[in-house]
């Protein structure tokens, strides 16, 4: 982050503030902010509004009460959520280590509760990492967007049914396909209500299935990362996690799932829910593969999904995801704007608070509409003209206009990684069109070979300790990036390396920026560590046959699978029959297809796989029962042998 000329000499910040020593990279301790942090922190300080009180007059407006305990826990007593943890964040004063516009957003997400949005609207905020909403129909409540777990959910509209009215639940919306979004929706009604006609369910066009497949293929790789970009490895504390940016964090209950009963489509489509209109805006391969926005008439409610936000979003995701589109984002935001920017007094969204006001929705939505066509055009203009990724990250800064609104602070995506994501999504990321970066060496080649270069661990830890000394901690954490990889036991190097990683994530306007950091930090000082994570096995239960098997086919190791060739029937009972061909190390599969000259025939039920895939139960205990069979063990055994397994808790900032 760089920002205009501040009115405050930052070396007069510098002498004044306190100093940290760097001398004794021999501690697992967490540091305090240096001076360069603290003088970068209080150059942010002058160049934004922090008297402007606005959004947390809108962020309180129509409070009614919050959740009357601590926690929200499961049914065995285990804390699904827990409202405490960010207390921190209004009483500690200690706040040098927490970049101060990330703290008003942290603050923000803090205001919790249910609140009434306008007559016959209501939302819960801050029972998890999204919003929950919902809407007075003719019989009931309409829900939008059910969090992430059941129990934060159920928990949200008991509050509803208190304090508002004890409706039941007759429809619910998702906007989209993300877990945070639907993942809660057992908790809010149950799939015999919904077999039964009594709840309908609206969704976007491909919702179901994009909702199970996008983590399903490099599903390992996301979650690992997740754990670090929402701060699951780090104690909430001014010195660890503070805030997601666009919420708290996640919720820890074990997501469900359900199929949709009206599909919204197209633009401009009219559709209804227990007497509740609305109005779509698909915004397909925006912020999420499957989304659509929404417009109620009779309330003068637009719900912008995830589509618009109180911050900058990813166009690539931190976690890994196919990158967005940032053009076709701004044009559906245009498209909204032309469409109901006349009408609209409320526009609510899927995560943060309501904006209030005609004048004030026109101005969010066009503001949030040229930010992102910005760093898109620009991003281009820069490409156009031979630049590289990392140069145009490090170039485009938005003008003023743009960038002193709140709503277009980094505090989940940033410039400087959409910057990159968007050449990413026209040239591919991998490369920069320099041929000396068309094969490079691994991160432990290279790390060797530069740390030889330089004269050896030592010469790079000193020149990496001038570069902590002068405030250069990016290039203090690349010097000894080299180092960890060329010897990952080397305690001073990662040591050092994980203050100067620290002092970056103390920097972060982003949430998930400070996560990383102070993540990769705690892992650099005490290994990797396995903490709990969201339960998504009732997801998996409902996953297709044929998605499954195209997932086998990302497990099969070569070299098990060398010279095999081995043609499979398969006979889900109560689903299909599928054929899967394994020959030159690849699997192939099909549906609706059975080879007439099959090696192995396999029998199962679909309640096996779904106990399987919910561990539940094994596969030796389906074969025991008999709901598993197959015609030949020894070809069956062959074929066993040829998948891998994976391991979440592979090395990020170590090899």
């Amino acid at each position: 982050m760089n920002f205009q000329k501040s009115i405050v000499s930052l070396a007069i910040v510098a002498t004044l503030a306190p100093t940290f020593s760097f001398a004794a990279p021999t501690t697992s301790d967490a540091k305090q902010a240096s001076s360069f942090t603290i003088a970068k922190n209080e150059q942010l300080k002058q160049y934004l509004d922090f008297a402007n009180q606005s959004d947390f007059e809108d962020a309180s407006r129509g409070y009614i009460a919050t959740w009357p305990e601590k926690t929200i826990k499961d049914e065995n007593g285990k804390v699904i959520w827990d409202f405490s943890k960010y207390d921190f964040i209004e009483q500690d004063k200690n706040t040098d280590t927490i970049n101060p516009s990330l703290l008003r957003q942290a603050k923000l997400n803090n205001i919790d509760g249910l609140f009434k949005v306008k007559d016959g609207i209501y939302q819960v905020r801050g029972f998890d990492l999204s919003v929950m909403s919902f809407i007075r129909g003719d019989q009931g409540w309409v829900v939008v967007d059910p969090l992430i777990s059941p129990e934060t959910a159920a928990a949200g509209l008991k509050l509803l049914r208190d304090k508002v009215e004890d409706l039941p639940v007759t429809g619910v919306i998702f906007t989209h396909s993300h877990v945070d979004h639907f993942g809660g929706i057992l908790g809010v009604t149950s799939q015999e209500d919904i077999d039964a006609g009594k709840v309908d369910i609206l969704a976007p066009e491909g919702f179901f299935d994009h909702s199970i497949a996008e983590n399903l293929m490099a599903g390992n790789t996301m979650s690992r990362r997740a754990s670090y970009m929402y701060g699951n490895l780090l104690d909430a504390s001014s010195k660890g996690q503070v805030d997601g940016g666009l919420g708290k964090t996640t919720s820890s209950g074990a997501p469900g799932i359900v199929k949709p009963t009206h599909i919204a489509n197209i633009t401009g489509q009219e559709m209804e829910v227990d007497g509740v209109k609305l109005e779509v805006v698909m915004a397909q391969e925006s912020e999420a593969p499957s989304e659509f926005m929404f417009y109620f008439p009779q309330y003068k409610t637009m719900m912008a999904a995830e589509v618009m936000t109180h911050t900058i979003h990813n166009i690539s995701t931190l976690r890994g995801a196919k990158t967005r589109d940032a053009s076709s984002w701004a044009q559906y935001i245009d498209e909204a704007l032309d469409m109901y920017g006349d009408k609209a007094d409320t526009m609510i969204a899927s995560h943060h608070w309501p904006t209030f006001g005609k004048e004030k929705i026109q101005n969010q939505l066009e503001k949030t509409r040229d930010m992102y066509k910005f760093v898109h055009d620009q991003t281009l203009r820069l490409a156009n003209k031979g630049y590289t990724p990392n140069e145009i990250s490090a170039s485009i800064k938005l003008p003023d206009s743009l960038g002193k609104e709140w709503y277009n602070r980094g505090y989940y995506g940033t410039v400087s990684h959409n910057a990159r994501a968007t050449y990413d999504f026209y040239f591919g990321a991998w490369w920069d069109g320099n041929p000396a970066n068309l094969n490079p060496l691994t991160p432990t080649e290279q790390g060797t070979k530069y740390v030889q270069a330089m004269g050896g661990e030592d010469k790079v830890i000193e020149l990496a300790q001038t570069a902590i000394e002068n405030g250069e901690y990016r290039w203090a954490v690349t010097l000894l990036n080299n180092v960890t990889f060329a010897n990952p036991e080397n305690m001073n190097a990662r040591y050092l390396e994980a203050d100067a990683m620290e002092q970056l994530g103390y920097q972060a306007e982003s949430g998930p920026w400070r996560n990383y950091y102070l993540g990769g930090a705690k892992e650099l000082r005490q290994g990797i560590k396995p903490v709990a994570t969201p339960n998504t096995a009732a997801i998996a239960k409902n996953m297709p046959f044929d998605q499954f098997m195209n997932y086998l086919g990302v497990t099969v190791k070569p070299e098990a699978a060398k010279g095999l060739d081995i043609k499979v029937n398969i006979d889900v009972r109560g689903d299909g029959h599928y054929a899967m061909d394994l020959s030159n190390s690849v699997l192939k599969s099909y549906s609706d297809k059975q080879f007439s000259d099959a090696d192995l025939t396999i029998t199962m039920s679909r309640q096996a796989f779904e106990n399987m895939m919910t561990k539940q139960a094994t596969l030796g205990e389906e074969i025991k029962a008999g709901h598993f069979n197959v015609s030949d063990q020894v070809e069956f055994n062959k074929l066993m042998s040829v998948f891998d397994q994976f391991d979440m808790w592979f090395g990020v900032v170590t090899p």
